[in-house]
Formats: structure tokens, sequence, C-alpha cells
């Protein structure tokens, strides 16, 4: 029988076990994105079949492909269920002979080290004799460079961030799909220079989905592969299906340079499909592409390197011995198989991609009963050592196969552990793999024990492992509850202890992007949690982002220390809300003298709090922030989401006010009245965009646009709650209880607002909401006087969850009774985990305890060590934060 989130009650005696906050077992066939695993080190998910593991990074380490499935009687399970919890995910599978396969899959807590516990039970009536074979892979590399938002993984010709084509592998687990190595989408055919691989979008404007849209969010600490065409000319160029077929024909002779691109047409591969051309070079010994499907880094691609041609797919790159003599015209075929590509030179073959578990980057050998594998391109190293019976060993291309003929008794089971400990000395983590195979159970045990002890020290003042703690939070309600504990553990999950030592990191997503990343945006939406829990690691955070160029940048990459990705509108705002409430939270007013990025922090925080002044613009009436026409530094998915705003102009105006009351406590009695005058000015200008029935205008030079989104709602509400007159707060509650909660969750977009078609994304569009947005809105219901819809709203949130902790994305799906029910969201480039899920938390602190420091009301004297509210609870533990 499943096991359904909520049957234990949680909150009535205080903080509640760890078994009873975390996962519950979920069908497969109701999550789309399945579970990950962390170890405060490092990130993995687990795949579809009942063993192998992908997307691991443990910087400096991480893995490729994945580890290996798990046959049985030679055929590949899928697991049929799912059981997460921090320590690890159990998969099931059953067999209709009565056979029940169960696998607990680890990665140790603190170690460098993972672990599977597999276990084969026979429920019949009959004894059984069964055959296991597991695939045994460590496609591991070592590097301490390249971990941006899409970091790099290890590939048979290097190393770098390949999302679709690793996705397509992992569709292979479980009897999926039999085939990943090309790519279904249409892509155009381009000749000469390549672009910047990694921007998973082949044209330069359309639709932002998930499905198709990811810049190059990439760390600027390696030195890009070099980007250049031959110089040349190609002519007589055919694309031809399968069936003979011409998709594409150009007859005309196109000149090719080394900074040339000449684009073609769209066409997807398919097997049997042959790409053929005549090639003429200008000089001998040339280095670059010739041609390329797409601008993906899977995608298919022909060149030459030192004058020798090559052919490169999904990872792959062979290299032929062929040198074309240059002056002369050379006849060149492409041939794509569904899981080969062939290279051809005047019809004869030169070159020929295999399979990614034949690769010849990695070497497998079997020494004193463990499998140890060494990477030649870094000096990653790993090993694989067993408890349970004895078993077989065999090579499984660059791997090996591990195989156990047991006979199982009725009513019986048989147990096989694996470990597999990864490093840089190939004795050390022989030793690591051994040890911990020769105690199974027990490393199982203290793996689990450890998050026990970290779960506990969280709401424990003076604990040994953060700098603070979180309030214990009492309650009958117990949808409330685990919507609070659940967020706490959210941000235990997502924490990383390695990246930078002394100074614990808390990372945005993952584990498919950014295993050392941090958003400043998905950070604010816990500001208060964080203060709360780790003031000194805030702090040192802080001085940190503040030294750098986060004005043009969404956030900061924690192993190099550098800035990530492209500005973001919501910098301002979430930067100052941080500032505010650590040092609001925790007293420490002295913070705003440090001297960080040849500044203070108080003019750091002036400067993010008042940035309204030099984003005005003429041409939208000069008063609010105009944040221009770039829509992927807003909501990336709404494109008429642009220019002026009403949720950051409603951030603003509350910065304003915030730093008005700051400056009346320092003394500055002419900045305070200039600050609230020009709050108040905000606010009225903001007042006037209202366009009725919930919604907010969009002011552009070209133009207007009213659009129905939570990201407005919310802001404003927080901001202007109080001046808001009665009938727009009635409204805007209407809009978002009419047309924005929907199965417990919510949409972020209104479904019937006229973009919606265009932004179809189940975090800021209106297939679903981002994983802060349901706590956000919470707290502007609770601004507005609706409390009891905040209530009822952070309720639900926890059947969002899929069965684990909430994604980056929610989306809205509708069962076969035709109900709306909520998912975390697989599609596209979506993380299964997000920090930004702890604003549920956050909004049971500050929309049902009105929590909510700020300048306005000065640095905190000390928050109360008991804080009760009626129909929802107590907090205790609350302070004094030292």
């Amino acid at each position: 029988m499943e096991t359904a989130a909520g049957t234990v009650p949680v909150g009535r005696t205080g903080v509640p076990d760890l078994e009873d906050v975390a996962g519950h077992w979920t069908r497969a066939d109701e999550i789309a994105h399945l579970p990950s695993l962390r170890n405060q080190q490092g990130q993995a998910h687990v795949n579809h079949d009942l063993a192998s593991l992908s997307w691991l990074a443990a910087p400096p380490f991480t893995f490729g492909y994945h580890t290996g499935e798990l046959h049985v009687d030679g055929v590949v399970p899928a697991a049929q269920r799912f059981l997460w919890k921090p320590w690890g995910v159990l998969r099931e599978h059953r067999r209709p002979d009565g056979l029940r396969l169960t696998t607990d899959t680890r990665m140790a807590l603190s170690e460098d080290l993972l672990l599977w516990r597999i276990e084969v039970a026979n429920e019949s009536d009959e004894a059984r004799t069964v055959e296991l074979a597991q695939d045994l892979f460590a496609m591991a590399a070592h590097s301490e460079v390249g971990y941006g938002w899409l970091y790099d993984g290890p590939w048979n010709h290097g190393m770098h961030h390949d999302f679709m084509a690793l996705e397509r592998i992992r569709a292979t687990t479980g009897g999926r799909e039999p085939h990943y190595l090309l790519s279904p989408a249409p892509r155009r055919l381009r000749l000469g220079r390549p672009r910047v691989p990694g921007i998973q979008r082949d044209e330069d404007h359309g639709p932002m989905l998930l499905d198709d849209a990811l810049p190059a969010h990439v760390s600027h600490d390696k030195e890009p592969e070099r980007r250049a065409g031959v110089a040349g000319a190609v002519r007589g160029l055919r694309v031809t299906g399968a069936d003979g077929a011409v998709i594409l024909r150009t007859d005309e002779t196109i000149t090719l340079t080394a900074g040339s691109e000449t684009n073609l047409d769209t066409f997807a591969l398919s097997p049997g499909l042959t790409i053929d051309f005549e090639l003429r070079l200008d000089a001998p010994g040339q280095s670059g592409t010739v041609l390329t499907h797409g601008n993906h880094p899977d995608s298919l691609q022909a060149g030459l390197e030192g004058g020798r041609l090559w052919l490169g797919i999904t990872g792959e790159r062979e290299f032929a011995r062929a040198e074309p003599t240059a002056g002369t015209w050379h006849r060149v075929r492409v041939r794509v198989a569904a899981d080969e590509a062939v290279l051809c030179l005047a019809d004869a073959e030169i070159a020929r991609t295999r399979h990614w578990t034949e690769s010849r980057r990695w070497v497998s050998r079997v020494e004193d009963g463990t499998v140890a594998f060494a990477d030649s391109r870094s000096p990653a190293r790993a090993a694989y050592a067993f408890a349970g019976p004895s078993g077989e060993l065999r090579a499984e291309g660059a791997g090996q196969r591990a195989t156990w003929t047991c006979r199982i008794e009725a009513g019986r089971s048989v147990v096989v552990g694996i470990a597999c400990a990864y490093g840089t000395d190939a004795g050390t983590v022989a030793a690591q793999a051994r040890n911990a195979a020769g105690d199974f159970e027990a490393t199982l045990s203290a793996g689990r024990d450890g998050w026990q002890r970290l779960w506990a020290a969280v709401f424990t003042p003076g604990n040994p492992h953060f700098s603070g703690h979180l309030p214990t939070f009492t309650t009958e309600d117990a949808g409330l509850a685990r919507t609070y504990y659940m967020g706490a553990l959210q941000v235990l999950y997502l924490r990383s202890t390695r990246i930078r030592p002394g100074e614990p990191v808390f990372l945005t997503g993952g584990p498919r992007l950014g295993p050392t990343t941090t958003y400043f945006w998905d950070h604010c939406e816990w500001s208060r949690l964080y203060a709360l829990l780790e003031p000194a690691g805030l702090r040192s955070w802080l001085l940190r982002v503040l030294a750098g160029p986060y004005r043009d940048s969404f956030g900061v990459e924690n192993l190099g220390g550098g800035s990530l990705g492209n500005a973001y509108s919501s910098t301002d705002y979430a930067l100052f809300r941080l500032v505010e409430h650590y040092v609001c939270i925790t007293g420490d007013l002295a913070f705003l003298d440090e001297t960080t990025g040849g500044a203070t922090v108080l003019a750091h925080a002036e400067r993010l709090g008042l940035g309204w002044r030099e984003r005005r613009a003429a041409a939208t009436g000069g008063v609010l922030a105009d944040f221009g026409a770039d829509p992927w530094q807003l909501l990336e998915c709404v494109p008429t989401y642009t220019g002026v705003v009403a949720s950051f102009n409603g951030a603003y105006v509350a910065s304003t006010r915030s730093l008005a009351g700051l400056y009346g406590r320092l003394g500055r009695a002419e900045d305070a009245e200039r600050a609230e005058a020009e709050a108040d000015r905000l606010a009225g200008a903001l007042l006037e965009l209202y366009g009725g029935a919930g919604r907010w205008r969009i002011l552009r030079p070209d133009g207007t646009d009213t659009i129905g989104h939570c990201l407005d709602f919310a802001l404003v509400a927080a901001a202007l709650h109080r001046e808001l007159p009665a009938q727009v707060r009635r409204e805007m509650a209407d809009f978002v209880t009419g047309r924005l909660l929907a199965g417990g969750w919510m949409r972020a977009l209104s479904p019937d607002d006229p973009i919606a078609a265009a932004s179809d994304r189940p975090d800021h569009g209106a297939a679903g909401a981002f994983a802060a947005w349901p706590g956000v809105t919470a707290h502007g219901l609770a601004r507005l006087g609706r409390r009891d819809l905040a209530i009822a709203l952070l309720r639900g949130l926890p059947s969002a969850a899929s069965g684990g902790l909430w994604g980056q994305a929610m989306e809205i799906v509708t069962g076969p009774d035709g109900r709306h029910r909520p998912r975390v969201a697989e599609r596209g480039t979506a993380t299964r985990d997000n920090i930004a899920g702890a604003a549920g938390a956050e909004a049971v602190l500050s929309a049902l305890f009105d929590i909510n420091p700020g300048f306005g009301t000065g640095p905190a004297t000390g928050l109360p060590a008991t804080l009760a509210v009626e129909g929802v609870g107590t907090l205790t533990h609350l302070g004094p934060v030292a």
C-alpha cells in the first residue's frame, strides 16, 4: 500500500522525526521528475531502472553517463515506485512470479562514496534461482574549474555540459528507450564557424520555453573551446533521408572562412539520413569546423584538427587518419544511424562513433576482488567493492559486470551490497570501498544516523553544525507543520560544506545543473530562515557577493567565487532584502559599516534599495523604474513582461521606505525625509498601474499590456497593503483564488492571460509555478488581511512535492478523474531540487507570525523566545540570536 504524505501527525509535539518529514512511496506513473541524492558535498539523480545514477557532481569530481543498470534474469527491470529520503532513495519492482526487487541507493554522508543495497525477496511459494548482473561504470573526472550553472561533465572527447544528450542517455534506462544518439529536435544546418555551445535554442528569437531555451551560463575560470571555421569552400551539399528523399539541397559553392557562418534550412536527424558535400581546403594543416547541425553541445559536427578530418556527435569525437590535400575537391559523406555516425571520404569509411560504454577514455581492471577505474584525462580514480554472496566479474566495454546466481527459498531473500569510492589516489579509494563493503550495514546506518543528527541540530540552540538555529513550530495543523518542517529540510538538503571550507554554502538547485551555484533571487526567498539558521554564513556570503559585479549577474559560482549568468532585474530586491533581514534579525548593525567591493555595506544597500533612481526612463513616465526590453532579465518566459512592471517597483517602494527609517535612526533626517517622499511618489505612480480585476498594467515605450501574474500580486501586496483601496485588495485576493490557485498549488500566470500561450513554462508561466511563488503569495494574502487564505494555501503545499521536496517548477496536470494536481516538473531544464521551496516555511514566519523585520522598524533588539498565534500555533527557541 502506498504511504500517503500527511498520514503521520506532524507538529503536535514540536520537532518531528526526520523519517516523518521526508518522502513517501510514490508510483513511477505519478511522478515526472525522479528523486535526487545529496550528501552535503555532492548531488546525483537516480534513473528509471533500479540501480543507475546520473548527473553525479561532487566538486571537484563529476561522473559522466551513468553508473550501470541492474539485470535480473537477463532483463533490466524498471523501477515501479520510489521512496526518497535525504540519506538515499529506494526503488522497487515486483515481478508477477512473486519476486520483489528493492534497491537502496545512497551517497554516503560527507564522503566520496556511493552505496547500493540490492535485495531480492522471494514472496512466492516456491524456491527460485535468480541471476543478478550489475553493470559497473565509473566515468569519473577531476577538475577544479568549469562549475557554472551549466557545469562541465566528462565525455569521451573531453569536459563540457551537454544537458540534452545526458537526458537522452538517462531515458534509455529501465528499458524505456533503445537509442540515445540522435536528437529528435529540428535544428539548422550551418557551415563554418560554430556558435557558442550550451544555448539550447537554435534561433536567436522565439518562445523562451524550458524545453529548448538554456543560455550558456558557464563559469569563466576555464579557457573556452576555440570556435573557428576553416578556410575553403563547400559545394553540392545534399541531405537525404533513409527513403532517398532530398531534405535539403544547395548547388551553389559556399565560401568558408575562419569567422564566417552560412545558415541553411532546419531538419531533424533520423536513422539512415546522409549529408553529402564536396570540400576544398585553401591550405593544409587547418583546425576548425566545417559543418554543424545546430549549435548544441550534442550537435552533429564535422571538421578538421591539424589537417585531419573528424566527426563529432553526443559527447563523441572520432578522428580519422585522412588528411585531405589542399586545393582539391573531396567528396565527404556523413551517415547517421540510431546508434552510430560514420564519416566517409571518397566513399571510404574513415571514422565511426561508438556507444558510450565502449569508451577509450576510462580503463577498468579487477584487483583483489575490487574493480578499479582510471581516467586517462584527469587524476580521477574510482573503485567498486562488494558485500554478500560471491559473484563473478567480467569486462563490459570500458567497465565490468558483476554477476551473482542465487537460489532463494520461498519466503526468504538475498542481499548484495556494493560500494564505490572515488578520489585521486587509487590505493586510497580501493581501501575506502573495501572498508565500506566490509561492514556494509553499519556503513548504511552511519549515513542515516548522521542525517538525523544534522536534523536535530537545525532546531537546537548552540549546536555544533550551524551558527544559529531555527525555531520549533508546534501546532495542531499538520498541513502547516509539514510545510514548515519540509521547508527546513529543503534548506538542510541543499547545504554544501566542501565547496568553501569554513563557509557553508546553500545551493540553489540541481542535480542536473549548478553543483556550486547560488542565485540571489532564490536565496532571498528564505532570507529570514537563513539569518536565523546560519547568520555567520550569510554574513560571509554577503560580503563575498557585494565585492563582485552583482548588478551584472544573477548569482555566484561558489567554488571559483566568480559571478555567473546575465543581469536579473530582481537582484536589487533580493540582495537588499538579504542584507536587511540579516541585520534586523541578528542586530548586527555594525555590519553596515563593513567595507567590501570598495564601499561599505550601507552604501551597497543604498545602491540596491534606491536602484529605481537610475532606471527611470522618460519614455515610460520618468517616475517608476523601467527594467528595459530584455525579457531574460525579468521572468524569462513572458515576452511582454518588460519595461515598467508593478512587481519590482513595489519592491523599490518597500526598500526606499525601509531606508528612510534607517536614515532616521542614523540621524540623517534630511535623507530620511527625502526617501520617504520618494517612496510616496513611487507608490502613487504604482497605484496608477492597476488594471482592474486584480491585474496590473505594463508600460513600455511602444505601448501597454495588462497581465495577471502572481509576482505583481505578491510584491505589490507586501509593499502597499496599507494604501491599497479596500476594493483593490478584495479584487487582488479574488484574482489569486479564482485564477491562480489550482490543485493544492498555483499557476504563476493566469491561464486566460493573452500571453499565456507564449509562456507555457511550469515555473513562471501558466503551466504551474516556481517553488517560491505559493509562499510569496501567501505572504501577500496575509498582508492584505486574508490570513485565512494564506493558511489554506500553505497547508496544501506538501502535496506538490512528488514524494520528496519541492523542485524548481511544479506543473499542474489533470488526472484521469479530471481533477487538477501538482507535481514536480521534469520537462526541459527544470531542476528537481530548488532551495526557494523553503519560501513556504518562510511564509509561516512572515505571514502567520508576522516576523517581518525591516530597517523601517529598526534592527531587532532580540526576538522573543516564544511567539504564539491563536489558531496557528507556537514558535519556541525563536530568540535571542547570538
